[in-house]
């Protein structure tokens, strides 16, 4: 069979070269997949086009779904990730899970079986609107290779319009490979532009009429959807208002921490402090955040519906206004957009909360002093170090688990899109997010924190660090168990462990297996210099990092949590 671009056929094309067209269009620049038989002819396309497009392949489809979510929440377009059929699709939808929830621009294309077995439970078909219907913003099937370019150029709009999202189409192999005139196929669209709503100037007025009104106004901001020029808008905002911030639940990276109206994060494990500061407020301004469960301190630091604070809710998407919280002046808007209009909002001369930002931002430096944990290895010390060796720009990946409240408390992020870490809750995300942001930015450090087992969830990619170079510098906290669900364990059924425990490899072996740089620490002072071996390695690198069960939180060991839930159940 000749291919579509021999000179025979040169009138011809096929739905896989009208799909990888149409990604060339937009500005693609890489794919994640694991390859499957469904979607050879896409495969075959890409061929063509590995000058402008890199098809990076994964071992595993949860990974290649992970790192297209992690391109997303990095350049703001949506990350693309290439599966097959049953299997790949279902291994693959953690990633879009992770992308609804978080509010990521992310497509997701599926081989399909040939439309002339479908609705027959043809070997490893599923019905992918029914699949994902409830976890993406669209999800349709392109029956007709005509309109290839009509529904990626849908794709890509949806994903980014709006509160961002993922989209996943089903693609049917035959559609793929089967050839059509290339005059009866629409032409390729233009690139897909962003589109976004800006407050009113009657609603910006009303907003700094609340605002100047405040005795103890606050700021929480985060969310999808910043740009470098957005937050440097809203840090002159901020300034010009004296308004102490808290930034949301894996949205640290919105403001430089060392900032002195910087508050701390709000999320899992807040600062009692902050969240007293918070519930204080007379004025709440949130600035991008959904308000869910994580920044909201599982629906509790607001009364539901009526907030006490008077609440103004800044959000991308209208549907999200309302939702939980009824606000007192809700406001559909792009973060760029609106952040424009209130770096130019003139401030009043002397608010009734001058010095506000100050003593939070001081707080906020008290709460991050580490405290003593059980063991030899002191983590928030070693977070300090790691902050301290790092550039600014550097990227920090994580995933889920007890390991990751030592980063949020002790480190701080500097830099716009420094952080990537998933608010969907979910474990595997931090070692292909970090492979992912370094391929996307070779010349910025990238470390990927990880938990024993959230690091084995995605183990199997060192193998993709290695096969495309991509020196990650992989640090895996390794207490031998689910560290999380031994903590919930320990709180709800004392002394009734069950199910938790883990038996691990020897990770620096493991590394060195792959043929990456591998060692172990065991003391806080040996962390330093590992840490800069594994940085001028020139390959990708692992530190394994041993510590106790003991060692649940940075402000509780097991013991005591033991004894608190035993206390709770009148033991």
């Amino acid at each position: 069979m000749q291919q579509p671009n021999d000179s025979a056929t040169a009138a011809a094309t096929t739905g896989a070269r009208l799909v990888v067209d149409a990604l060339v269009a937009n500005g693609v620049e890489r794919v994640f997949c694991v390859p499957g038989e469904s979607y050879l002819a896409v495969l075959d396309a890409l061929s063509d086009e590995t000058a402008q497009i890199e098809t990076v392949v994964c071992r595993h489809e949860a990974a290649a779904a992970n790192m297209a979510e992690a391109i997303g929440k990095l350049t703001g377009k949506p990350g693309i990730a290439l599966v097959t059929r049953g299997p790949g699709a279902t291994h693959a939808s953690i990633g879009v899970h992770t992308a609804f929830q978080d509010s990521t621009p992310m497509i997701l294309l599926i081989g399909q079986v040939a439309r002339d077995q479908m609705d027959r439970e043809a070997f490893q078909e599923i019905d992918y609107r029914r699949m994902f219907g409830q976890m993406a913003k669209w999800v349709a099937q392109i029956d007709d290779a005509r309109r290839v370019p009509e529904y990626l150029s849908h794709a890509f709009h949806v994903a980014m319009s709006g509160r961002p999202g993922p989209v996943v189409l089903a693609l049917p192999e035959d559609m793929l490979s089967g050839a059509i005139p290339a005059a009866a196929a629409q032409p390729v669209a233009p690139p897909a532009q962003r589109v976004q709503a800006s407050p009113s100037a009657a609603q910006m007025a009303r907003l700094r009429e609340l605002l100047a009104g405040a005795k103890k106004p606050f700021v929480i901001a985060g969310g999808h959807g910043w740009t470098a020029q957005a937050c440097a808008d809203f840090q002159r905002f901020i300034e010009n208002w004296q308004l102490p911030v808290g930034l949301a639940f894996r949205f640290q990276d919105t403001l430089d921490n060392e900032h002195p109206n910087y508050a701390g994060d709000v999320g899992l494990g807040v600062n009692p402090a902050l969240a007293k500061r918070i519930r204080e407020a007379d004025v709440l301004l949130a600035l991008g955040p959904r308000l869910g469960e994580s920044t909201t301190g599982g629906y509790t630091l607001f009364d539901i519906p009526k907030t006490k604070q008077t609440l103004i809710h800044v959000h991308q998407g209208a549907e999200e206004l309302g939702r939980v919280y009824a606000a007192d002046l809700p406001i559909v808007s792009g973060l760029a957009e609106i952040a424009a209009l209130l770096a130019a909002l003139p401030a009043p001369a002397q608010p009734a909360w001058s010095g506000a930002a100050a003593e939070a931002h001081a707080a906020w430096l008290d709460w991050r002093k580490p405290l003593p944990m059980p063991g030899d290895v002191q983590l928030g010390e070693v977070m300090q170090q790691l902050r301290a060796r790092l550039p600014d720009d550097a990227i920090v990946t994580n995933g889920a688990g007890n390991y990751a409240t030592w980063l949020h408390r002790h480190f701080a992020y500097r830099h716009f899109r420094s952080q990537l870490a998933p608010t969907s809750g979910a474990m595997g995300y931090g070692v292909p997010a970090a492979i992912a942001a370094k391929s996307l930015y070779p010349s910025r450090t990238v470390v990927a924190l990880a938990g024993d087992g959230c690091f084995m969830m995605a183990s199997s990619e060192l193998a993709t660090a290695m096969q495309y170079g991509l020196n990650v510098v992989f640090i895996v906290v390794n207490n031998a168990h689910y560290g999380t669900i031994r903590m919930h364990q320990e709180r709800h059924y004392p002394n009734r462990v069950h199910g938790t425990q883990l038996t691990n490899p020897d990770f620096a072996a493991f590394a060195q297996s792959f043929g990456a740089h591998g060692e172990v620490v065991t003391t806080t002072a040996q962390f330093a210099s590992a840490l800069e071996r594994a940085l001028t390695a020139g390959k990708p690198a692992l530190i394994e990092i041993r510590v106790p069960k003991e060692a649940s939180t940075p402000a509780a060991t097991l013991d005591q949590i033991r004894e608190a839930g035993k206390k709770s159940r009148g033991e």
